[in-house]
C-alpha cells in the first residue's frame, strides 16, 4: 500500500498539533493581559500588532497566533466588532457586555477572535489554523480562550 507525501505530512501535521506539551502564560504588561500559550506549537514570532502585544506561528507557518491589546475607547463589545467590520459569513458569534467571540471558515482555514473588555483596554487573541484540523485544534483554542484574562 503506497502512502502519499501529502498524507503522511498531513498525519505529521495532526501529530504535531495533538502534542500542545509545553505551554507558558504570555503577559502584556502594559495592560494586564494574560494568556496561556502553547509554545511547542506557537514557536516562531511573528511580529507586532497595533497596540500591545505579540504574533507567533507555527515552524511550518501553517497557523498563527496573535495576542494583542488596545485601548477601548469607552465601546462596548458590540460596538467594538461592528467598527473592525468582520467578514461577512460568521459561523459563530457570541457576544456578551464583557466580551464577544467570533469565528468563520476564509480560504480552508478558520479563524477565532476573542475578545475580553476590562480596565480600559480590549484583550485579545486571533487563531488562525487548518480547517482540515479543527478536530486538532479544538482543545487547544478553548484553552486558550478560556485562559485570556485582563489582569
Amino acid at each position: 500500500m503506497k502512502i502519499t507525501a501529502a498524507v503522511i505530512v498531513a498525519l505529521c501535521a495532526a501529530s504535531s498539533v495533538a502534542r500542545a506539551e509545553s505551554w507558558t502564560t504570555y503577559r502584556i504588561a502594559e495592560s494586564g493581559t494574560a494568556v496561556d500559550v502553547p509554545v511547542s506549537i506557537f514557536s516562531e514570532p511573528a511580529g507586532k500588532p497595533d497596540g500591545y502585544g505579540e504574533r507567533f506561528r507555527t515552524s511550518d507557518g501553517r497557523a498563527d497566533l496573535t495576542v494583542q491589546a488596545v485601548p477601548d475607547q469607552g465601546l462596548s463589545p458590540a460596538e467594538f466588532l461592528a467598527r473592525k467590520s468582520p467578514p461577512p459569513g460568521i459561523i459563530y458569534k457570541r457576544i456578551t457586555p464583557g466580551f464577544f467571540v467570533v469565528s468563520s471558515v476564509k480560504r480552508d482555514a478558520i479563524w477565532y477572535d476573542r475578545c475580553s473588555f476590562s480596565r480600559g483596554y480590549v484583550h485579545c487573541v486571533l487563531i488562525n489554523y487548518p480547517a482540515a484540523e479543527k478536530r486538532q485544534w479544538d482543545r487547544i483554542v478553548t484553552r486558550i480562550s478560556h485562559s485570556l484574562s485582563g489582569g
